[in-house]
């Protein structure tokens, strides 16, 4: 039996269980089996990793994909030049470390870069990265491969150039591209949504969610309401995992 998995401390939103097992049915993968396995802490990791015979593949989700580094043998270049990771690779007893959300994270902004192309102009549209956690490090390097300008906004100002309550119309106004990589909104908690002045989105700026469940969330629906051009998380979740799934076949 060949087993895979998903690590997180709370794993009741996820889709990744059920995707997985549907790719492995259409492929007649009899022998291949994924299941969410909630770490109370990531120091459980190791042990889970001995307890569970055939496991060769892992993705990561919140709150792990930075603290699981120190957990593992060795990262593959993008996941170091990211810092986080979201995928594991097990091999022989050796853990190895890939950020899957970057591939995933590109397969749904350059189709919107490329909706509001303007080849009369050079400028790049700026952007909003809201949150600073393991996924907002995929975007931002994304976001500098394609030399798109950013802001990061975080509860903590030494870990990004704005705090929430710095967030006004004027910086909204400002970047046309605003990307949700917290998981506010996310279940069951689907009423909330991160704090920014929605008033000032227009239709000219394009909302970003990483959450896919629910598929349309309140950041959403209010972006939406603004006549704004609304992206949510599930194509990137499809991506990552496809992604992921090319690593563990290696």
């Amino acid at each position: 039996m060949q087993r895979y998995g998903l690590i997180g401390s709370a794993l009741s939103h996820s889709s990744s269980g059920a995707y997985f097992s549907r790719k492995f049915a259409c492929e007649g993968l009899n022998d291949h089996r994924y299941d969410l396995f909630e770490l109370p802490t990531i120091a459980d990791l190791p042990a889970l990793i001995a307890r569970t015979p055939g496991l060769r593949g892992l993705n990561v989700t919140i709150p792990y994909k930075q603290s699981v580094i120190p957990f593992l043998d060795g990262l593959d270049p993008e996941a170091a030049a990211i810092g986080a990771v979201n995928t594991v690779s097990i091999r022989n007893g050796t853990c190895t470390g890939h950020n899957t959300d970057a591939h995933g994270f590109r397969s749904i902004l350059l189709p919107a870069l490329e909706s509001i192309r303007d080849p009369a102009s050079a400028i790049k549209p700026r952007a909003v990265v809201l949150g600073s956690g393991g996924a907002s490090r995929a975007v931002a390097f994304v976001l500098r491969e394609l030399r798109i300008p950013f802001v990061l906004v975080s509860r903590d100002r030494a870990r990004g150039d704005l705090s929430w309550d710095m967030l006004d119309p004027a910086v909204v106004g400002a970047c046309r591209f605003i990307i949700n990589t917290t998981p506010l909104g996310m279940f069951p908690e689907v009423d909330r949504a991160p704090p920014l002045p929605y008033a000032a989105l227009t239709p000219r700026h394009v909302l970003i969610d990483l959450v896919y469940n629910p598929e349309r969330t309140v950041f959403l629906e209010r972006g939406a309401e603004q006549g704004a051009q609304t992206i949510g998380g599930l194509g990137m979740l499809h991506a990552q995992a496809e992604a992921a799934w090319a690593i563990w076949q290696q």
